[in-house]
């Protein structure tokens, strides 16, 4: 049996433990677990053309799509959903990757298969 001081309640409670640990768990999360499933943006293949081309002038307007102008890796193939998938993506990635970030009036799709291609890389 463990002695007790004179007034206190012979029930133990690790006094700053617990908050700590649930402290370091935040942490792990946000820091490695959230992180460890990498996630991309694509159009998805449902989309008309018109809603594409309003996508990449949106995501093109705020992020650099250099990589799918002629003559860069990421041009070929030259069809509206291969580029709006490439200037979604770097819209979405450079926004911090938030699910909210891939909506494009529903349009946008997560996916967490990497979506590179031959040399066009996904960011």
């Amino acid at each position: 049996m463990r002695p007790t001081m004179a007034g206190s309640s012979s029930t133990s409670h690790p006094p700053l433990l617990l908050p700590s640990f649930k402290l370091f768990l935040l942490f792990l999360f946000t820091s490695g677990l959230a992180q460890a499933q990498r996630s991309w943006c694509i159009a998805k293949p449902s989309s008309d053309v018109a809603t594409l081309l309003e996508n990449i002038n949106y995501a093109c307007s705020q992020v650099d799509c250099g990589m799918i102008q002629r003559g860069r890796p990421c041009f070929e193939p030259d069809t509206p959903i291969s580029h709006a998938s490439l200037a979604m993506n770097a819209y979405y990635q450079s926004k911090g990757r938030n699910p909210w970030n891939c909506d494009f009036k529903n349009s946008g799709l997560l996916v967490v298969s990497n979506p590179s291609y031959g040399s066009c890389a996904y960011a």
